[in-house]
């Protein structure tokens, strides 16, 4: 997928942080843009607005990645509105939430993720891409200790990958290809927020280890690439701040 002219893009969790940074610049790249959110409307219609304030295309759609038939209505939303799906960006994750049961953090970074790749390249032609967003944390997990509040969701989402990685050989009959963008802590997104309020220093540790973080639209910017890139289909583009883990976790290639 050289070019994004005319293409259209389903960013999961895109009403704010790197989803809809990537949103943004996807759509500054001349792709249709479905903005999708769980709750919060006015946020997702706000990146509409911007979009569309700059002379791009985009919808907001509203749909729980739990819930099957609303990732369907998600993706058919993109096909019906702008006559094609080309490329998904599995963005949204979670798990560190209370009250959403134990299990949450597998349903929706293992289990849903699978569900909206399927859905979503069940309406792919041959050159769509699907990009899947993780961190360091997560991809290293079984390798690198992480901090113990974010450990189940690191596992989860490690769980995640290789589910859609295991896809890979049958996308690839279909000419579809799935890139892993792995980042170290980004500034300023909820997550690294809530890490650093339960463990207090631990942002700051990672910038010390890493050299520097990247912010959200330095890494929404490597999404965007990667979207784009010609690389192979199962690459992980590992994104700022790798080299400590990948010492720690020994010799290993980064398509691991």
């Amino acid at each position: 997928m050289t070019s994004l002219t005319g293409r259209t893009a389903v960013v999961t969790g895109s009403s704010r942080g790197v989803g809809a940074d990537t949103a943004r610049l996807l759509a500054a790249e001349g792709a249709n843009v479905v903005v999708n959110y769980r709750q919060k409307a006015p946020r997702a219609n706000k990146v509409v607005a911007d979009i569309e304030a700059a002379g791009g295309a985009a919808v907001a759609v509203g749909a729980d990645l739990t819930d099957p038939e609303a990732v369907r209505t998600l993706m058919r939303t993109a096909v019906d509105t702008y006559g094609s799906l080309d490329l998904l960006v599995l963005n949204a994750s979670g798990g560190m939430e209370k009250d959403l049961g134990e299990d949450y953090a597998l349903r929706l970074n293992r289990d849903a993720q699978l569900d909206a790749l399927r859905a979503g390249t069940e309406l792919m032609a041959d050159g769509g891409r699907v990009v899947f967003v993780t961190s360091h944390q997560a991809h290293f997990i079984r390798e690198v200790e992480t901090m113990p509040e974010y450990e189940q969701v690191a596992l989860s989402k490690r769980a995640g990958e290789d589910a859609l990685l295991a896809e890979v050989p049958a996308l690839q009959e279909r000419g579809i290809s799935l890139v892993v963008v792995s980042g170290d802590m980004i500034e300023g997104t909820v997550t690294a927020t809530l890490l650093d309020r339960a463990r207090p220093g631990a942002l700051e540790e990672r910038r010390e280890a890493a050299g520097r973080l990247y912010s959200v639209a330095e890494f929404a910017a490597e999404v965007v690439r990667m979207a784009q890139a010609d690389v192979p289909t199962g690459h992980v583009e590992l994104v700022g701040g790798a080299e400590d883990f990948l010492a720690q976790s020994g010799p290993r290639s980064q398509d691991a």
